[in-house]
């Protein structure tokens, strides 16, 4: 398989588990204070993270200056993601936060384009707008849903764009075990802090099942998420994100009984096809 092949079968990975987890944290239904919660599970993610990398014997710390930089670069970022993402979910409808992240393809590759002058060629662009467009129909977000928190949505926005392109710049013989872990070591060391000022609850066999289900999920999150910018051309990738919505679809219908409308699948169908057209020309363009 080509790098882009790869990258987009990296994409869709990410998209699952990063879904997942979602889906078993929403389960937990507010019964446990967010900054309790993330404690948790990021404890438990990176103890798990930790074993598996010294297991594999893919988790090293002797890393340059420069991408000890972006390591700690993208791990602000990633901070900052959580914080502000989670906030305007909690805050907002779901169908506006989730109109709002989507259009990190499009940042994403604008900045990789911009940055690191990688091809972004019309159909690529094409097929990213497309896909955008698909995933308005699925979401049809509401003019009065956008507030405050939509500037913390938008902001999420950025702190992953900076995440990814700062991932995009490290040296290849960084382990990408070792990002994994030191971005979960580091949502949860900011969560630790956060929580001293909220009162922790005790968490029931239920609770503790979803949490450590998403401790598991999350780790998938992570690890694709750093992988996926280290090969192929972002712009290819990039319309690959939309395939967290289907997962969504998926998950809503099967987990909480919510049957999508006609316009959602249409939406759906759109976001699928624009993303079967960019691989059928990456192998189209690979065979030449």
């Amino acid at each position: 398989m080509s790098p882009n092949t790869i990258g987009a079968l990296l994409m869709m990975a990410s998209m699952a588990s990063f879904t997942i987890n979602d889906t078993l944290i929403k389960l937990t239904d507010g019964s446990v204070p967010l900054m309790q919660l993330l404690v948790i599970r990021g404890v438990l993610s990176s103890l798990l993270i930790l074993c598996m990398a010294r297991w594999l014997g893919r988790i090293h710390f002797l890393i340059g200056a420069q991408d000890w930089a972006l390591i700690a670069v993208r791990s602000v970022a990633e901070v900052g993601a959580a914080y502000f993402f989670i906030t305007a979910l909690l805050n907002m409808p779901l169908a506006n936060v989730t109109a709002i992240l989507q259009v990190l393809p499009l940042t994403v590759a604008v900045g990789a384009a911009l940055f690191f002058r990688e091809p972004l060629g019309w159909r690529r662009m094409s097929a990213i707008l497309l896909g955008f467009m698909g995933m308005l129909l699925i979401v049809r977000p509401g003019a009065e849903g956008f507030s405050l928190w939509s500037v913390y949505a938008l902001i999420a926005v950025l702190c992953v764009t900076v995440r990814d392109l700062a991932t995009r710049r490290l040296s290849a013989d960084v382990p990408s075990m070792t990002v994994t872990w030191i971005a979960a070591l580091t949502v949860t060391a900011f969560a630790g802090v956060a929580s001293t000022t909220t009162e922790w609850v005790p968490i029931d066999m239920r609770l503790g099942l979803l949490i450590g289900g998403a401790s598991v999920f999350i780790i998938g999150g992570y690890f694709f998420s750093v992988q996926v910018m280290r090969v192929g051309e972002i712009s290819f990738i990039a319309p690959f994100r939309y395939t967290g919505l289907v997962w969504a679809l998926v998950l809503g219908w099967l987990v909480f009984g919510d049957w999508p409308s006609s316009l959602t699948l249409a939406g759906a169908a759109i976001v699928v096809a624009t993303g079967l057209f960019t691989l059928y020309r990456e192998r189209k363009l690979s065979a030449r």
